[in-house]
């Protein structure tokens, strides 16, 4: 099961031709006083995959952030905010968390980490800030791009792990599930 309503998440096990079953849940994801951005991520994946627990099912939560200069940048509010998120990140490098917990509920045990890439947009004008804003697409998205998207047009760097960027870092939940005693090829449909 997948503890997520991000479309991008299951694109992601789609792709691999993983067999699973998107089960969104409603969690506080209120970032507490004082507490780093990796405790955040992983603290919001092992509750939304707790929250997504089913009888004998293995369970994934994700959580994905950016941040920079020290603040954490999670989905705009508004077009505004998209836009601001944007012109403070544009021409630097930032870094995209993602916390990732996996929970077999048959016998409550779970493994949990958190990933870490860095990314570095180019300068924007104002002109492509509001072209790329007025597009819609930044809008359900942490720090207001989508790499996979339009956002991939301003995308200078990548140092990590891609699919971090996307939402949900594959290599991580490869080796969770094995921590787990389970081989995630034998959940893939093209086996």
């Amino acid at each position: 099961m997948l503890a997520s309503a991000s479309p991008r998440r299951s694109r992601l096990l789609a792709d691999l031709g993983l067999d699973f079953v998107t089960c969104p849940v409603d969690i506080d994801e209120t970032h507490r006083p004082g507490e780093e951005a990796g405790e955040y991520v992983l603290r919001l994946a092992r509750e939304k995959a707790h929250a997504g627990a089913a009888d004998d099912a293995v369970v994934i939560g994700a959580d994905t952030i950016v941040t920079h200069g020290g603040r954490v940048l999670g989905k705009p509010t508004d077009e505004s905010d998209a836009t601001r998120m944007l012109a403070s990140l544009a021409g630097r490098q930032h870094e995209v968390l993602t916390g990732v917990c996996v929970f077999d509920s048959s016998d409550s045990r779970s493994a949990s980490g958190v990933e870490r890439t860095e990314v570095t947009l180019g300068s924007m004008s104002p002109k492509e800030l509001s072209w790329y804003t007025s597009t819609g697409e930044p809008l359900d998205k942490a720090g207001s791009y989508a790499i996979q998207g339009l956002g991939a047009l301003f995308v200078d760097s990548v140092n990590g792990n891609y699919t971090n960027v996307v939402g949900l870092p594959l290599p991580l939940l490869f080796r969770l599930t094995a921590e787990l005693g389970y081989d995630l090829k034998a959940f893939l449909l093209r086996t």
